[in-house]
């Protein structure tokens, strides 16, 4: 899906429901825009909040006419980190997984690649003999090259294993085939899977 596209898909109506739990007092800009602008600018390569800032300062007008909005500038680096920090991660989640799943239907004898990475600098308990990190789960679409749906973990408190089970319930889809690391070589995991879908581990 290019920028256009997306930009004319429901999807600002769906960021327009995530509920902003930010002060009143302060709120320069609306929680839908300053999402946007991530969403936008992680598709353009941009790593990082300094590089989110610079995309927002390269499109501003180009994006203030096109969304019909007025703003001195679009949302800086600390900006977006505070956004990101306040906004219910969960909330935003649930949300995409049900927009994906719309955007982009699952059709038979589709694949689907099922893997889970940890989040750059969420290491804790450096010294501990259990440490702590947040990962991501992800299904992805060989066909439609995107993500449709996601969920994150602490690894300290959840198991890879259970998220992966509990997301695969989420799915409303059949006749497809799923690949795993040979960790998710679990009879539980099989059980989550929908009739007539494949599952196949890699070694």
């Amino acid at each position: 899906m290019d920028t256009q596209t997306l930009l004319t898909s429901d999807l600002i109506q769906g960021l327009q429901t995530i509920r902003d739990y930010r002060s009143k007092q302060g709120r320069r800009y609306p929680l839908w825009v300053m999402l946007l602008v991530s969403i936008l600018g992680v598709m353009s390569g941009a790593q990082g909040y300094q590089a989110l800032e610079d995309f927002g300062i390269r499109h501003y007008q180009t994006l203030c006419e096109y969304l019909g909005i007025s703003l001195k500038r679009l949302p800086s680096d600390s900006t977006l980190r505070r956004m990101f920090q306040s906004v219910n991660m969960s909330e935003l989640t649930g949300w995409f997984n049900s927009w994906a799943q719309a955007q982009f239907a699952a059709t038979a004898g589709e694949g689907f690649a099922v893997d889970a990475k940890s989040l750059s600098s969420t290491l804790t308990g450096h010294k501990e003999s259990v440490q702590n990190f947040v990962g991501v789960v992800s299904v992805y679409s060989h066909q439609h090259r995107v993500t449709i749906a996601q969920s994150d973990f602490q690894n300290k408190s959840e198991s890879e294993i259970g998220v992966v089970q509990q997301l695969l319930n989420t799915l409303n889809i059949s006749n497809v085939t799923f690949t795993f690391d040979a960790l998710h070589c679990q009879k539980n995991t099989a059980a989550s899977s929908e009739s007539g879908q494949s599952l196949c581990c890699n070694g």
